[in-house]
């Protein structure tokens, strides 16, 4: 995670996605929502205030002392048991108590997340995009869970709703993406999703580690 300087008087979006390890689309949408403090330069290039950046940072920070009397309970998500090797492995870098409770199916993980509220919820890279839109979907439309943080694979976020779509029509023994759904898609529910928020595991300029969720 690129670190704000005492010299930054602002930043790029693209720099404030990396800062806050979210995507550009959530950037934006906390811009509107008045959470960062942003303006435009004459070339419409935003600029966002690092001071307002820092602030959203020690938010987080503040977050996490609350929780060091605690367990983080976290739920993870995963096409096989044997995937969840790895991300347990990096919890420990966590500096928390991490309490993974493992699910190796997509409906499995729902149910746990529903009845466990767990503080976040890790979804595997290898599981299929289509299902991880609708895992997405779900957990989104839920009120037990709607508000839990989504770990995942910063390469699904960056896929294009055809993309999905085009995967969707490919495999026909999963359960389709419904109109709604899709519709979702197209209006921001993975890349606009402040709650979503990506983790280095297809990228080529990364060793495949899981950062430390930071709750908001």
């Amino acid at each position: 995670m690129k670190a704000i300087t005492p010299e930054m008087e602002y930043l790029s979006t693209r720099q404030s996605a990396k800062v806050l390890q979210v995507s550009l689309g959530a950037v934006q949408k906390m811009v509107e929502l008045g959470k960062l403090i942003a303006w435009k330069t004459r070339g419409g290039h935003r600029r966002i205030l690092a001071s307002s950046l820092e602030q959203q940072l020690q938010k987080r920070k503040r977050a996490m002392r609350q929780k060091t009397t605690q367990n983080c309970v976290a739920i993870g998500i995963f096409r096989r048991s044997e995937n969840s090797e790895e991300p347990l492995k990096s919890i420990v870098d966590w500096h928390l108590e991490v309490e993974m409770e493992v699910a190796v199916d997509s409906l499995e993980g729902l149910m746990k997340a529903v009845s466990i509220t767990p503080d976040v919820i890790f979804l595997d890279a290898l599981i299929p995009p289509v299902e991880q839109v609708h895992l997405i979907h779900y957990l989104s439309k839920n009120k037990d869970t709607q508000r839990i943080p989504i770990l995942v694979d910063e390469g699904f976020i960056k896929l294009h709703p055809g993309v999905v779509a085009l995967a969707d029509e490919n495999h026909s023994s999963r359960p389709h993406l419904t109109d709604s759904i899709k519709e979702e898609l197209e209006n921001g529910l993975i890349d606009l999703n402040p709650l979503t928020i990506g983790y280095p595991a297809t990228s080529p300029d990364q060793d495949h580690i899981i950062t430390p969720f930071q709750p908001s």
